[in-house]
C-alpha cells in the first residue's frame, strides 16, 4: 500500500521511514530510525529526485507506481550516490528501461562501481549551471563536492525555488507523517539528531560545506528538501545560520563539555566535582558524558556545540586510557576548531595521560589550552580539591563576559518613537558600511525587546543583514531632509558609498554599525533571531541590544513625507504620443508607448506598478 505525502500540485515526496535499523553506516546509533527521502515530479515530464535503501524497497516502488498511474519515468537524478539513495537504481531502470539518468562525471564513474547493467546506456551526463526542463520546471544542478562525497550535487527547481539539498540540511529519525519542519517541534524533537547527523556525517568537511552555503546565498529558496529528515519551508533561516556555525566550526553556545573516562571512578569524581565548582561559579550549560558509555556521535556533535571542553582519563598501559584515545581521535578526525581545552589526567605511577591528549590535540586549529591542568595520583585528595578549584576559575575566566551596560542603555521610552513612518536601515560587512530606507518597523514583543522589519530583497542592505545577522534602525523626524532620503533610497550601495559626505552626521553604536545622528529621534541595534521569506521582502525578527532617544523631534510619518516632503510631480505638457508616469513615493517619471507591465518596477524606490500615476496632459 503506498504511502505518499503531496508537497504542491506536481511535486510529491515518495520517501520511506527506516524505524528497525539500529546503526546508520553500521556506526551511529539512531533509536528514533530514519528516513529515506525522495521526490518525485509529475510535469510533462516525469522525473524523480533520488532513490532509497533497499530495505524500504518495496514501499518505495509502490509510492512510485501509485503517482504515476500508466505514465512512465522519464528521468531520475542522482544527487548521491551512497547505497542509502541509490541501491534502488538496478530495480528503477529495470521497472521503467526507458529512464534516463541525470548526474556528473564522478557520478557516472561510482555508479560504474556499484552496478552491473549498462549505465552509460541511460545516462545524460550534467556539469555546474546545466538546466534540464520537464515542462513547466527547469532544474538546475549545483557541484557539492565533498558535502560529504565527491560526486555529491544539488538539484534547484528555478521555478518553484526548490532546493534538494542531497545530504545537507538532513538529520536522523523518521518522519511519522509529518515530513515539513514547521509540523514538527524541530528544536525540541530533531535539533540534537540534526546536531549529530552534521558532525559526524559532514562535519570534517566545513569548508566544502560553507562553499556549498554561499552559492546557494545567491539564490532565493522557498523549500528545502534534504535526503533524510523533515523538509524546510518555513524558518529556513534559522537552520541556515545553525548550518553556518557548524561549517564554520563556531561554538553554537557559550559552555563546557566534560568528557571523561574512568576505570574505578575516581577519574569521574574530580570530573564531578569540577562541573559543581563551574556551576556555583554561574556557568550554566554544562554536559557530561562517560566516552566508555555513551557512543563517541553523541560526545562529538556536543563538542560542535560547546564553547569549552574538558578532557579527563586515566593513564593506561603508559597510554591514554582506551575509550578516550579513540574518541579524541574521533575529535581529530572530525577537524573541530575555534574550542577552549583543558585537561584532567590519572594515573598511579607514570601518568602520562595529559600531555598524549594535548599532543594529540595540538594539531586542531584556533584551540586554546588552558595552561592550568588538573593530576590525579589514583584519588582526589584536599590538594585536588584546590587544584579543581584553581581550574575552574580558570575556565570561567576565559568565558566572553556578557555586557551587562547593553541592558542599562535600553530606554523603554525609545520605543514609543516607532510609528507607521520612514526609517533608515544601516548593516556592514568587513569594513563596508550601507544603508537603506524602509518602512516597516514594529516592537513585537517587551520582554525580550524584540522589533521586526520587512526588507526589500533588492536592497544591497539586505544581502549584508542575511550575510551578518545584525542591523541598526534609525528613526527619522519631520525635520528630514529629501536629500537624505534620496541618498539612502534612490540610489543602490552596490553602486555608491552612501556614506561618503555624511559620516560627520552619523555615530557608531555598540555593535560597530553606523546609526544616523542627525534629524532622527531614536536607534536601535538588533541582532536577528529568524527570517521569512514573503516573495519580493524579507521579514527579519531581531532582538535589540542597544536602544537610545536621541531627541523629542515628532516622528517622520509616512503620510507626513508625501504631504510635506515629497516634492510634487511637475506636469508636464506631452510633446509626443508616450505616456508619462510617475512614481508616488519617490518622484520617479517613467515615459512609455503603452500602460506599465504588472511586473513593473520603480528603478530607485523598487517599489510595484500600483505605486505609479499617471500624469495627465492639460
Amino acid at each position: 500500500m503506498h504511502n505518499t505525502r503531496k508537497i504542491n500540485n506536481d511535486v510529491y515526496w515518495v520517501g520511506a521511514n527506516d524505524k528497525r535499523l539500529a546503526l546508520f553506516e553500521s556506526a551511529y546509533p539512531i533509536p528514533r530510525g530514519v528516513s529515506y527521502n525522495s521526490y518525485l515530479i509529475l510535469d510533462q515530464k516525469t522525473i524523480l529526485l533520488d532513490c532509497v535503501d533497499k530495505s524500504v524497497s518495496n514501499i518505495f516502488f509502490q509510492n512510485i507506481a501509485y503517482l504515476l498511474q500508466d505514465r512512465t519515468l522519464d528521468y531520475v537524478v542522482i544527487n548521491h550516490v551512497e547505497p542509502d539513495h541509490c541501491a534502488t537504481l538496478a530495480e528503477l531502470v529495470f521497472r521503467y528501461p526507458e529512464i534516463k539518468i541525470i548526474g556528473n562525471a564522478r557520478t557516472l564513474t561510482m555508479l560504474k562501481q556499484f552496478f552491473t547493467f549498462d549505465v552509460e546506456k541511460h545516462f545524460i551526463e550534467v556539469k555546474e549551471g546545466d538546466e534540464i526542463s520537464t515542462g513547466r520546471h527547469m532544474f538546475l544542478f549545483i557541484t557539492a563536492a565533498m558535502v560529504h562525497w565527491p560526486e555529491v550535487m544539488m538539484t534547484y527547481d528555478s521555478i518553484d525555488k526548490y532546493l534538494y539539498s542531497a545530504d545537507a540540511f538532513g538529520t536522523f529519525g523518521t518522519l511519522n507523517g509529518n515530513i515539513f519542519a514547521d509540523e514538527l517541534d524541530f528544536e525540541k524533537d530533531f535539533l540534537e539528531d540534526a546536531r549529530r547527523y552534521y558532525t559526524n556525517i559532514v562535519g570534517k568537511y566545513g569548508k566544502m560545506v560553507e562553499a556549498v552555503l554561499k552559492k546557494a546565498s545567491t539564490i532565493e529558496i522557498h523549500m528545502i528538501l534534504p535526503l533524510h529528515g523533515p523538509i524546510w519551508r518555513k524558518d529556513i533561516a534559522w537552520f541556515v545560520d545553525k548550518y553556518q556555525k557548524w561549517s564554520s566550526y563556531v561554538p553554537e553556545e557559550n559552555g563546557v563539555l566534560i568528557a571523561y573516562s574512568s576505570v574505578y571512578g575516581n577519574t569521574e569524581n574530580a570530573a564531578n566535582i569540577l562541573a559543581t565548582k563551574l556551576a556555583e561559579l554561574g556557568i550554566k550549560k554544562i554536559a557530561m558524558y562517560d566516552v566508555s558509555v555513551t557512543h563517541h556521535s553523541y560526545v562529538l556533535a556536543e563538542a560542535f556545540r560547546f564553547s569549552h571542553i574538558v578532557f579527563a582519563t586515566t593513564t593506561y598501559n603508559s597510554m591514554i586510557f582506551v575509550s578516550m584515545d579513540s574518541f579524541i581521535r574521533d575529535i581529530v578526525a572530525h577537524n573541530l576548531q575555534n574550542r577552549t581545552i583543558a585537561f584532567i589526567e590519572n594515573g598511579t605511577w607514570a601518568t602520562t595521560a595529559g600531555k598524549m591528549m594535548k599532543d594529540a590535540l595540538v594539531q586542531l586549529k584556533n584551540i586554546s589550552f588552558i595552561d592550568k591542568s588538573v593530576s590525579i595520583t589514583s584519588s582526589v585528595k584536599n590538594n585536588t580539591l584546590d587544584e579543581l578549584t584553581e581550574l575552574a576559575n580558570v575556565i570561567f575566566l576565559s568565558f566572553p563576559k556578557p555586557d551587562i551596560s547593553l541592558h542599562k542603555t535600553i530606554e523603554s521610552s525609545a520605543f514609543f518613537k516607532i510609528t507607521y513612518g520612514l526609517f533608515i536601515l544601516t548593516a556592514k560587512v568587513n569594513d563596508n558600511h550601507n544603508g537603506c530606507v524602509i518602512n516597516t518597523v514594529m516592537q513585537v514583543t517587551e520582554k525580550p525587546e524584540q522589533i521586526t522589519i520587512a526588507v526589500n530583497k533588492a536592497n544591497h542592505t539586505h544581502d549584508m543583514i542575511m550575510e551578518t545577522r545584525k542591523f541598526n534602525v534609525s528613526a527619522l523626524t519631520i525635520d528630514s531632509s529629501f536629500d537624505l532620503l534620496k541618498r539612502f533610497g534612490f540610489q543602490s550601495g552596490r553602486d555608491v558609498n552612501k556614506f561618503e559626505g555624511f559620516v560627520d552626521a552619523c555615530k557608531i553604536s555598540e555593535n560597530g554599525l553606523f546609526y544616523i545622528a542627525k534629524d532622527t529621534n531614536a536607534f536601535y541595534s538588533a541582532e536577528v533571531v529568524s527570517a521569512a521569506d514573503y516573495g519580493t521582502h524579507t521579514l527579519f525578527v531581531a532582538k535589540v541590544t542597544e536602544a537610545m532617544v536621541l531627541s523629542n523631534a515628532i516622528s517622520l510619518s509616512y503620510q507626513y513625507y508625501l504631504d510635506h516632503i515629497k516634492p510634487k510631480p511637475v506636469t508636464q505638457l506631452k510633446t509626443s504620443s508616450k505616456r508619462v508616469f510617475v512614481c508616488k513615493v519617490c518622484g520617479y517619471i517613467e515615459e512609455s508607448d503603452s500602460d506599465l507591465p504588472d511586473d513593473y518596477i520603480c528603478p530607485l524606490c523598487k517599489h510595484t506598478k500600483e505605486y505609479m500615476e499617471e500624469i495627465k496632459a492639460k
